[in-house]
């Protein structure tokens, strides 16, 4: 198969458009090239219309001046002594009178009451696993027991803390136990 020159063969056969050989250009252009030649002019009137004015305006403001302005750069002037004012002498009446007020609040004691509260931190079917989860929580200081219960779902070993006589002492042991990643204590009110 012979290769196709496709930009030498030119066109397609596209119906072309008669050309119009004998017409000359319409005048509009020779009013466009007429105005693109006086407006490079127009510009320069223009801008130099706009620094004349200019010139004028700073002209005229310059005898506005008022006299008494320093023209010379100011600089700072020491202080003397007699050009300073008086410090006033300041009077804190607060130290005076705080000392006399006193804050009263009423703070209720703890009741003390007769329950205990014990915390569950796991429950494990052999024994060796409860031993392991009384040791990580011995490390922290505190003390486990293990405590063995039978029921009707086989025999567990309870790893229980306390008894704590409140429950902020409970919950001081479980969050010191949470800080190693122990967070599955509850606190509940039991009696061994």
């Amino acid at each position: 198969m012979a290769q196709r020159d496709y930009v030498s063969r030119g066109r397609s056969t596209q119906k072309k458009k008669p050309s119009a050989k004998g017409r000359k250009p319409a005048g509009n252009a020779q009013v466009n090239g007429a105005v693109a030649a006086k407006l490079p002019i127009i510009r320069i009137v223009g801008v130099f219309a706009l620094v004349i004015g200019f010139g004028v305006f700073l002209w005229s403001i310059k005898d506005n001046v008022e006299e008494d302005v320093d023209t010379q750069v100011s600089r700072p002037i020491a202080p003397t002594e007699e050009s300073l004012p008086e410090l006033p002498e300041e009077e804190w009446e607060y130290i005076k009178t705080l000392p006399g007020y006193e804050v009263e609040v009423e703070v209720k004691e703890q009741e003390k009451s007769d329950k205990r509260y014990l915390m569950q931190c796991a429950s494990f079917r052999t024994r060796a696993q409860a031993e392991e989860m009384k040791a990580k929580i011995a490390f922290q200081g505190l003390e486990a027991l293990i405590k063995q219960s039978s029921g009707s779902n086989g025999e567990w070993f309870r790893v229980i803390l306390g008894p704590y006589e409140s429950k902020r002492d409970a919950e001081k042991a479980k969050h010191s136990l949470r800080k190693v990643n122990i967070a599955t204590c509850q606190i509940w009110y039991w009696n061994l």
